[in-house]
């Protein structure tokens, strides 16, 4: 069994494809676009005019796969109740990670030692997910 994030974004998808790529070193394995379907999607989940956005896409953090894909139907989802917690080995890679994401995002709780790890922090990114960083 294997638990896999899938992040439904506001139209944004491929823009944070490529910032968790520059961010976090991100390999896109993946990136489909409506247009690309072989079948015209339901017009009442992807409305006339998003065939440039993202049907599908596959993003590799390390040992993870994050998959994702643009929320087209104009409900604005949000990303309520839970958040994505990146674990590394070093303080280093801690500071770097965490600057990266809250780069146009907000900090929620700066990073720093606690009393389970020499450094955890939470913020949002500029596109509204929530991210914990630990060191293990």
């Amino acid at each position: 069994m294997k638990l896999q994030p899938y992040v439904f974004f506001n139209g944004d998808a491929e823009a944070a494809a490529h910032f968790y790529r520059d961010a976090l070193g991100a390999g896109i394995t993946m990136l489909m676009r409506y247009r690309d379907c072989p079948e015209t999607p339901d017009p009442a989940h992807v409305p006339p005019g998003n065939a440039d956005k993202v049907m599908h896409m596959s993003l590799s953090i390390g040992d993870t796969v994050l998959m994702g894909a643009d929320d087209c139907s104009g409900s604005g989802r949000g990303f309520a109740g839970f958040s994505l917690s990146l674990s590394v080995t070093e303080v280093a890679e801690a500071e770097k990670a965490f600057a990266a994401l809250a780069d146009g995002g907000s900090v929620c709780v700066p990073l720093g030692p606690t009393f389970f790890s020499p450094a955890f922090g939470m913020l949002n990114d500029r596109f509204g997910v929530s991210w914990m960083i630990v060191v293990m």
